[in-house]
């Protein structure tokens, strides 16, 4: 093997790489695909099949991100608006729900509702910002479902608030556009796409278990997507923007799966 390795070049690695990645992306269809995500590749796996040499961290680094951006185009194709995460009832919830965060709860951020105004931009034809009352005055609804951490720990909760479609269609957002990012009062960022956004269970939730959302859980506004993992469900929403451009996310920049769902 390391004979082999040796007499690889640069390009010739850079060519099994994208020819490796050509496969994996174009040649995978159907329930091949399926097994693929559901078996998985390992980086070993991927270095065997590339002859990359991966003790070279820029050379990791690549591979690591180009597996990360199929990743994501693999989990878009088999996304469904139509496929609901599960939901649970009122004996079910985990209580008390716990708090998750990149800080601790000394530093969660202090937000008068009063004069909060939730920030709109992009592609939206109304930019008018939203008074709490305003946003409060919007058909609401309820659900209990569950709360997945990449760190390995779940609970399962009650969201109150307004079906996320319904207000970016109020607010007249191009449903055409790619991607919904979310800038957040405790300098957390994230983006999703539009077909998330547009997911029947997708909540703008201002409310949690028949009470006004608490700080400790993103007043005033958390966007709640159970068919995400957590670090997808942004706390303290201050500004959406409605976009074209790749906005990125506070995790995903670090190396964190972008669509981070299913």
């Amino acid at each position: 093997m390391s004979r082999i390795k040796k007499s690889i070049t640069q390009v010739e690695k850079s060519d099994l790489l994208n020819e490796a990645t050509n496969i994996l992306e174009h040649r995978l269809t159907g329930e091949s695909r399926r097994h693929f995500i559901k078996m998985g590749l390992t980086l070993g796996g991927i270095a065997l099949l590339t002859g990359c040499d991966l003790s070279d961290n820029s050379q990791a680094e690549e591979v690591l991100n180009r597996m990360s951006r199929m990743n994501d185009r693999l989990q878009g194709m088999l996304f469904s608006q139509t496929r609901l995460a599960p939901v649970y009832n009122e004996s079910q919830i985990t209580r008390p729900f716990p708090f998750n965060a990149f800080y601790g709860e000394d530093e969660i951020p202090d937000i008068n509702g009063d004069s909060y105004q939730l920030e709109l931009s992009g592609l939206i034809q109304d930019k008018r910002p939203w008074t709490l009352p305003q946003l409060h005055n919007l058909k609401q609804v309820s659900q209990i479902t569950r709360h997945i951490c990449v760190e390995g720990w779940s609970a399962i909760g009650r969201w109150d608030g307004v079906p996320f479609k319904d207000f970016l269609k109020a607010i007249g957002a191009d449903l055409s556009a790619k991607y919904i990012s979310f800038k957040c009062a405790d300098d957390y960022y994230t983006s999703i796409d539009m077909a998330t956004a547009l997911h029947p269970q997708t909540l703008l939730a201002l409310g949690y278990d028949g009470k006004t959302l608490p700080p400790q859980y993103g007043y005033p506004i958390k966007l709640r997507i159970p068919t995400k993992l957590g670090y997808k469900n942004p706390k303290h929403i201050r500004v959406i923007e409605v976009t074209n451009r790749f906005p990125g996310g506070y995790w995903e920049d670090q190396g964190y799966n972008w669509f981070g769902g299913s």
